[in-house]
């Protein structure tokens, strides 16, 4: 039997991370079928049957109706109503060669290796599944709480020096403890890829968590500037443990998509710069309609790059390009019609906070 798989994502512009369901997928056919990473959907009728994911609903695929072989997947196709794996695979150890092939020969062609360091040096997986909070932009919101789903020995390749956990909320689960426990014991550096939720930060938490092994930079999320006060008290609480790289993900043009968003936008950021945190941008679709859109994408360019936020303020980054390119215009833009914000927000440094 011939299976092919597709990852959607990696077709529609590539993406850093491996598809965890493709991987265990792969994992399990793999014992008694020939399985093979697709790189054209024109080669699905080759094959018996061609499993197809996607994770990210903006991802284009072709017709794929016209094909009675393939078996799609994956929050990109169906949100929250995506299927679960069958228990046999969904915990099956990864495939972790799925990709073999296609690193290879990206390497060879010019890329990095470093640029394909999740899919050489990561195991992944999920500990817990599940997060009581149902945010309206998340689409994991089928489970009511977070409950134990695997043990790291269940996906750990002892010879992959990082361990990637997708986990919804860990700090929600009453056992975390006793998950990371397990976590620094295998030695590994860690990631919680989907980041960690600061508000449920506690003394006993922040004191166990900074003991870990952590690769690159902790994450966090400050989605709303409702919660200002509670993150700024989490936050506090966090440095006094944890003096490592600290990022927050923060979300934009969910609430709205308007001057008032922006303004929310860097009173968040200000947040950060006090406790010598970084800044991620994450754009809601909505931003598109926005008429500010040229901010939001001018606001991911400055925070989404550590070394130019930490470096220089919002006006000075949007200065370094020429005089008449996108970046310009949209600063000047946006600051003839509201100077007041512009003002009191677009001069500050993260140097200044951190003096």
């Amino acid at each position: 039997m011939n299976i092919g798989i597709i990852d959607a994502d990696l077709l529609d512009g590539g993406t850093k991370h491996p598809n965890l369901a493709l991987m265990k997928i792969s994992g399990y056919y793999k014992k008694f079928a020939k399985v093979t990473l697709l790189e054209r959907y024109e080669d699905i009728p080759k094959y018996d049957k061609v499993f197809i994911s996607k994770v990210f609903d903006f991802t284009e695929t072709p017709d794929l109706s016209i094909y009675d072989n393939v078996e799609l997947g994956g929050t990109g196709f169906f949100g929250m109503e995506a299927k679960s794996l069958p228990d046999e695979i969904e915990h099956h150890f990864p495939d972790y060669h799925l990709y073999d092939n296609y690193v290879q020969r990206k390497i060879a062609e010019g890329r990095r290796a470093s640029y394909f360091g999740d899919y050489l040096n990561g195991s992944v997986g999920f500990l817990t599944r599940g997060c009581f909070r149902k945010c309206g932009f998340c689409v994991n919101r089928k489970y009511d709480k977070a409950f134990k789903h695997s043990d790291v020995t269940e996906f750990l390749d002892q010879s992959r020096r990082i361990i990637f956990l997708h986990d919804d909320n860990f700090l929600a689960y009453s056992g975390w403890k006793e998950e990371l426990d397990k976590l620094k014991a295998t030695g590994k550096t860690i990631q919680f890829k989907q980041g960690l939720d600061i508000r449920l930060m506690t003394e006993r938490k922040a004191k166990e968590l900074s003991t870990l092994k952590v690769y690159n930079d902790w994450i966090f999320a400050f989605d709303s500037i409702k919660d200002k006060e509670l993150i700024e008290s989490k936050l506090a609480l966090w440095r006094k443990y944890c003096k490592r790289k600290t990022k927050l993900y923060i979300l934009v043009a969910y609430e709205s998509q308007d001057e008032q968003d922006i303004v929310n936008a860097f009173e968040r950021i200000i947040v950060l710069m006090k406790y010598q945190c970084t800044p991620y941008i994450m754009r809601y679709t909505e931003y598109e309609n926005s008429k500010i859109r040229g901010m939001y994408i001018n606001l991911a360019r400055w925070c989404n790059q550590p070394s130019m936020f930490k470096k220089k303020s919002f006006r000075e980054f949007c200065m370094m390009g020429k005089e008449n390119d996108s970046t310009m215009r949209y600063l000047k833009e946006f600051e003839k019609e509201y100077p007041e914000i512009a003002e009191k927000y677009f001069d500050i440094k993260y140097s200044e906070y951190n003096s």
